[in-house]
């Protein structure tokens, strides 16, 4: 049979090659397949796409027993994954639960077990451009600081030694639909993705078609906005990292604080930047504006010593001197790296 090629294909090569870190040669993949158009859409490209690249593909699919057929359409996926010669594992979730976010957390850290055990370097994704719309809508609403808004990049550390990728970013849903048509692949659609209960359905469905009708291809315009705001962030935080070294307190028993009234003395812009990348670097994920905002208004010049509940016990303080971060029976939280949505 003649390999497949279509202009999809083509798009995708071409962006790979530009990018060679991304999906390097020879690399080892494990790909993480729902069954849905968009994952099954990543299989076929990059399937194809493996003669050029020389990738060893592994599939993984989550059953996250949240629907009566779950188990049925793993084993149909398992199924046509062997007629394709392509090893696959299926993993159960023991426990299960409805929140979006134990969800998540529960498929990454069992896909970078699953990496570990057949020997990938990377685990793929199927985001696309409209996912990444959708992420940076929902952050824009909830008042994310620009960290926020630029998340879902083509690629993160997943783990020390795991890269996350996205190949997909180039493609909005709809062009993975006609992949999925062009390529003849099954579906193993989630009955969930239609649950109105669930905030990011409900904008897929009801806030970006209008979009769309208003301003035809405004997902991928707004997914290129996400992207700008990433490149922009990088080069930006060189710059930040060089200001907050001046700002960083000297003597031992304030080690890790912060000079208040140095910050203090700057642009209020200045300011958020510079509080928001500390943070950021003692392992808190990005804070709201409005949070950000409240916070400096407190440590404002004239006002006394106070503290503040972050999240997940951490506490930020303050006298009139430096300020500080501080856990229950612990000094200055650890670098981490902060997770991202979806």
């Amino acid at each position: 049979m003649a390999p497949r090629w279509s202009r999809h294909h083509l798009r995708l090569h071409r962006w790979l090659l530009q990018r060679p870190a991304l999906l390097p040669d020879g690399a080892s993949l494990l790909l993480a397949v729902s069954g849905g158009q968009d994952s099954m859409a990543l299989v076929g490209l990059l399937q194809d796409l493996q003669r050029l690249h020389h990738w060893r593909l592994h599939l993984w699919h989550g059953n996250h027993q949240l629907r009566a057929n779950a188990s049925d359409q793993a084993s149909e996926l398992a199924h046509w994954a062997a007629q394709q010669d392509l090893p696959v594992e299926i993993e159960v979730w023991s426990e299960p639960e409805p929140a979006e976010a134990a969800a998540r957390a529960w498929r990454y850290a069992a896909l970078a077990a699953a990496a570990s055990r057949c020997g990938a370097s990377h685990v793929v994704t199927g985001h696309t451009a409209s996912d990444r719309a959708e992420t940076l809508l929902l952050q824009l609403a909830r008042g994310s600081h620009r960290r926020g808004l630029a998340s879902l990049r083509p690629q993160r550390p997943l783990t020390a030694e795991l890269t996350l990728v996205r190949p997909l970013l180039l493609f909005t849903r709809a062009e993975t639909g006609q992949v999925h048509r062009q390529l003849g692949l099954p579906l193993w659609p989630d009955a969930s993705n239609e649950d109105p209960r669930y905030s990011r359905n409900r904008l897929r469905q009801e806030v970006l078609p209008v979009l769309e009708q208003l301003h035809p291809g405004a997902s991928r315009r707004i997914s290129g906005v996400a992207e700008r705001l990433a490149e922009e962030q990088d080069s930006h935080q060189e710059l930040v990292a060089l200001a907050l070294t001046g700002l960083l307190a000297g003597p031992a028993a304030t080690a890790g604080a912060l000079r208040r009234r140095e910050l203090a003395a700057l642009q209020p812009a200045n300011q958020r930047q510079l509080l928001q990348h500390w943070l950021g670097h003692l392992g808190v994920n990005s804070l709201p504006a409005e949070q950000i905002d409240e916070l400096l208004s407190r440590m404002a010049h004239g006002r006394g010593p106070g503290s503040s509940d972050l999240r997940a016990g951490i506490r930020l303080q303050w006298d009139r001197q430096h300020l500080w971060l501080q856990q229950p029976s612990a000094g200055p939280t650890p670098q981490a790296e902060p997770p991202e949505s979806p």
